[in-house]
This record gives structure tokens, C-alpha cells and sequence, in this order.
């Protein structure tokens, strides 16, 4: 006889058996590592187009493989894709909240809340709107996400949040990087606000003008069929990043789904006891002109319980809303292998990253997006596949493996694979596509780094 399966009771035996295993030492939630399925497709004149999310769906659903299954058939390791917000789309959703588009800067939530306690799930949208509106911003009001859980298994529909979106209107006399500084703040501030109430399964997924990320704990190629958002054809893009997560060592939860605010990433990083400690260190002092008085409200900097990749993600969010922009983040944060104390402008670099911030070191691949850049890069191991296509239609597909997003031989204008400590990026800004050696020409010779060298101390 098949026996019914019982959300109830799958969930009370797993909080015995995490228990369990806590108090064994066995298990912890900082102890979370994956080996995933990585990538993005980018345009190289910065445009949005429908082509760049359709293909990273089909890049998406064609790594299935590299991510786990459950015994019920449906439940993943969870999957996701981090695009632009596609205003047109949500112009729409806000006039059905009664609102028409005041022309400001829309901003938009991805959250995901309580969905059986009710009391804490509309205390969460109060913290939310409270943190927003003391910013100064008018709120539209929020969206109910459609989803379709037969898409979902038994064990994914048992732990899954209520998902919605809350949408709003930020001035436009701030600039962009004005802008997503203050979101990360506010985020930083709602989350503090929730876990002071005690308030567990809260998450927001991105909070963001500029992008918005889907994300679940599904399969790779249900992706569409959960979010059918992702259908509509107002859903254009510039850039698509993909992630399919495979747990090597820990179980799958919503939150841990990637992408994350930044990056995606495929690996482990081993340092990562030594990094949090060094964060934690940091974190005395710490300040910024451009935090001010809020600066506390960043820290701590990497949450209790974070996954290597959860880690790494805040580390690099901190970084890049500090004011550096992402080439720079991901040299000083998982640079190549170079001897600092040679005398040569690269050298010097690296010798004022190394001062800056430790390594974090992998294996790992990225793919990560920020402002106006796009990059995929290697940790200094290389022990993680990622290899790039640009097309003569425009576009760059990169990736944990070849043929992800199929595109006939005549329209391949350069095929190529990422070396131990390299990276590709694109600047949607200006437009263009930069290799590892530009990126690294451009970030030598914006400062005479010997002379920061001297203004700090060696680590």
C-alpha cells in the first residue's frame, strides 16, 4: 500500500533529524556547500532582448543533470534566473492596483514570506513597507506572483513561502548606484527588523531598480512552468544569469536557490571559516562616507548561517555598494595566482587587493552582475569548467559546458574557455565586451597602486 505523504509530519521529522545532527556536530547551516550548473547570456551592445531570456531558459533547462533529484520525482536543489525588470510588464500590475506610473524610478521586491502563519506573514509586508516608506518612497502596492506548484514535488510544496512582489517609486534625481546603495540598505534593515521579531522562511530574493531574480526549489527545466511570467513577452533583458544548484552535502531550502543578489556560483569555497572570521574582524573597522551613520545596519556583514556561496554573495554586495564596480570586486576578492612582491604595475595590484581583503578561495566559477557590468570568472584553482561563445548576432553565452543554448556553427564568431584566475565582462553601458587582459589593463591603470600599497599594511 502507497503510503500518503504527510507535509506535517516531512516537516516536524526534519527538524528532528537537523537537530539531531546539530547537537552531533554533524550538520550546520554555515557548513552548506554545492556543486552547480553556472552561466549568463549577455547582449554586447548592452540592449535588451527577448532572445537573451529565452536562451538562458533553454541554457538553464539544459544543465538539469547538474542538479539533484528526489525520491518524489519533482523536488530540485532549486534553480533560478536574475534579469532586468521588465517595465513594461509591471507599468501594467501597477495600474491594477489602482496607481498610474508617477515616471519615477520603479523598484521592484522579489519576497518570499511565511505562507502558514498568517500573523507573521503580514507582519513581514508591515517591516517591509515601514523600512520603504521611512526612505521617503511611494509604495503601489503588492503582487501575488502566480505560480503553478503541480510543477513542484511533495517535499518543495511542504517548505514552500508565499511569494510576492512589492512595488514602488523612487525619485529619479538619485543616480542608479544612489539608488541600488539605498535599496541594499533598506534590505539590510528589513531583514534585521524580522529576525529581531523572531520571524522564520523570510527572504527577499532581490530588491532592486534595475533587476529581479526568479528562483525556487524546482527543477532546472521547470522553471517556466512554475514562474509563467517568464513567458510573457515583455520579459526583455540585456543579460540572464542561470543557476542550477546541486547540494553536494546538505539538503535543498528556497533561500539557498540561486541566483543570489550578485552572483551565482558553482564550487565550494574551502576558506571560508578563515574568511568569516577576517569579515568579522573588519566589521570593527568598517565605515563609510557613503553609509554615514547606517553603517551598523550593515553588520553583520555575512548573516548567521550562511552557505559559502550566501557568503560570498554578501561579501561581494558589501564591496560594490561601497562604490567599486565588479571587475575590481572579483579581482580583489578571487584573484589569479601572481608573486605580489615583484615590481611590476599588476603585481602591485594584487599586492593592494591582498591588503585589502583575503582571497576567497575556491574551486569556483561565477557569473555575477552589478551596474552596468556583467562577468564570469574562475577562482585561481581552475577547477571548475566555464566556457564562452560570442555570436555574430550580438550575443556572449557563458557557462559550466558547452552547447547550452544551441547556436549553429555559421553564427559563432569566437569560441573560448576561462583559465585558472581569469574572467570575461561586458560593460552594457558602453557596449562592449572585454577579455580577461583588457579587464585587468583597465583596473592596472586607474591608480598608481604602489602608492596605495604604501598607505596599508600587508595581511
Amino acid at each position: 500500500m502507497t503510503e500518503i505523504f504527510n507535509a506535517q509530519n516531512y516537516l516536524a521529522e526534519q527538524q528532528r533529524n537537523e537537530a539531531a545532527l546539530e547537537a552531533a556536530g554533524a550538520y550546520g547551516a554555515e557548513m552548506e556547500h554545492d556543486a552547480c550548473g553556472v552561466g549568463f547570456v549577455a547582449t554586447c551592445d548592452g540592449q535588451p532582448r527577448r532572445a537573451v531570456v529565452e536562451s538562458a531558459i533553454e541554457a538553464l533547462q539544459a544543465i538539469w543533470h547538474r542538479g539533484a533529484v528526489d525520491a518524489d520525482g519533482k523536488t530540485g536543489d532549486g534553480a533560478g534566473i536574475h534579469l532586468e525588470i521588465p517595465r513594461d510588464f509591471f507599468i501594467e500590475h501597477i495600474a491594477r492596483t489602482g496607481h498610474d506610473d508617477d515616471g519615477g524610478r520603479l523598484a521592484v521586491g522579489m519576497v518570499f514570506l511565511p505562507r502558514t502563519d498568517l500573523t507573521a506573514q503580514e507582519r513581514c509586508r508591515c517591516i517591509v513597507e515601514e523600512e520603504i516608506l521611512a526612505f521617503g518612497h511611494f509604495i503601489y502596492g503588492w503582487r501575488q506572483v502566480p505560480v503553478d506548484i503541480s510543477a513542484l514535488g511533495q517535499k518543495a510544496i511542504a517548505t514552500r513561502p508565499e511569494i510576492e512582489q512589492i512595488m514602488f517609486s523612487m525619485p529619479t534625481d538619485m543616480s542608479e548606484k544612489e539608488a541600488e546603495r539605498q535599496l541594499f540598505l533598506v534590505r539590510r534593515r528589513i531583514e534585521k527588523a524580522v529576525m529581531q521579531d523572531l520571524i522564520n522562511d523570510f527572504y527577499i530574493c532581490s530588491l532592486s531598480t534595475r533587476s529581479i531574480i526568479y528562483k525556487g526549489m524546482f527543477l532546472a527545466e521547470q522553471v517556466t512552468a512554475f514562474f509563467p511570467d517568464l513567458l510573457d513577452h515583455r520579459f526583455v533583458s540585456s543579460f540572464a544569469i542561470y543557476h542550477q544548484r546541486y547540494s553536494t552535502n546538505t539538503k535543498p531550502t528556497w533561500k539557498l536557490a540561486q541566483p543570489f543578489r550578485v552572483l551565482a556560483h558553482n564550487g565550494e569555497i574551502n576558506t571560508i571559516r578563515g574568511n568569516q572570521n577576517w569579515m568579522s574582524c573588519h566589521e570593527d573597522r568598517m565605515e563609510s562616507t557613503l553609509f554615514g551613520d547606517h553603517i551598523d545596519d550593515l553588520k553583520p556583514v555575512v548573516a548567521k548561517g550562511s552557505s559559502d556561496s550566501a557568503a560570498l554573495d554578501a561579501v561581494f554586495e558589501l564591496l560594490l555598494r561601497g562604490g567599486r564596480d565588479l571587475p575590481m570586486v572579483k579581482t580583489m576578492m578571487i584573484p589569479e595566482a601572481i608573486d605580489v612582491s615583484a615590481n611590476n604595475p599588476r603585481a602591485h595590484l594584487y599586492a593592494y587587493c591582498n591588503s585589502v581583503m583575503e582571497p576567497w578561495d575556491g574551486p569556483a566559477a561565477i557569473a555575477a552582475y552589478a551596474g552596468d557590468w556583467v562577468v564570469a570568472g574562475l577562482d585561481r584553482n581552475g577547477l571548475r569548467p566555464l566556457r564562452y561563445v560570442v555570436t555574430h548576432d550580438g550575443l556572449v553565452i557563458a557557462g559550466s559546458e558547452t552547447g547550452m543554448v544551441v547556436v549553429p556553427d555559421t553564427n559563432i564568431a569566437e569560441r573560448g574557455r576561462l583559465g585558472p584566475g581569469e574572467m570575461i565582462g561586458i560593460n552594457l553601458a558602453e557596449g562592449q565586451l572585454y577579455r580577461d587582459q583588457q579587464l585587468k589593463d583597465a583596473l592596472v591603470a586607474k591608480c598608481d597602486w604602489q602608492q596605495w600599497i604604501g598607505r596599508a599594511k600587508q595581511m
